[in-house]
């Protein structure tokens, strides 16, 4: 699977579980880590969860290695590193203070298309 098919995987995935302010970033040049990062927010712990699995599910579905899932259990900020693409799930109380959307803003947006947002 070509990056950006997994990264519109990983979008619309975040997106039937209701993920809320979906972005990526195109990372190429800027971080050695990943190609794209996808960042989006739930509203509640349980939902975090949700979104963080669904990515996983999708993952595993599409035979796509998840090389690294963190932070499942806190609910508060999951990592899950599928290689080329990183997505980023944030709480919402937690994107914020985070804002990964500043801290890497040069990294150009990524179109996503209407199913992600």
């Amino acid at each position: 699977m070509k990056e950006l098919e997994l990264l519109s995987l990983v979008a619309k995935a975040a997106d039937d579980k209701r993920a809320e302010d979906v972005i990526a970033l195109d990372m190429k040049g800027i971080s050695l880590v990943a190609d794209y990062f996808m960042i989006c927010h739930g509203n509640s712990d349980r939902q975090v969860q949700a979104i963080a699995r669904e990515i996983k599910e999708q993952a595993n579905e599409h035979e796509i290695e998840v090389k690294r899932l963190e932070g499942f259990n806190e609910a508060r900020w999951i990592l899950i590193d599928l290689g080329d693409v990183v997505a980023h799930v944030f709480h919402k109380d937690e994107r914020g203070y985070y804002n990964l959307e500043r801290l890497w803003g040069d990294a150009p947006l990524v179109s996503l298309g209407e199913e992600s947002k």
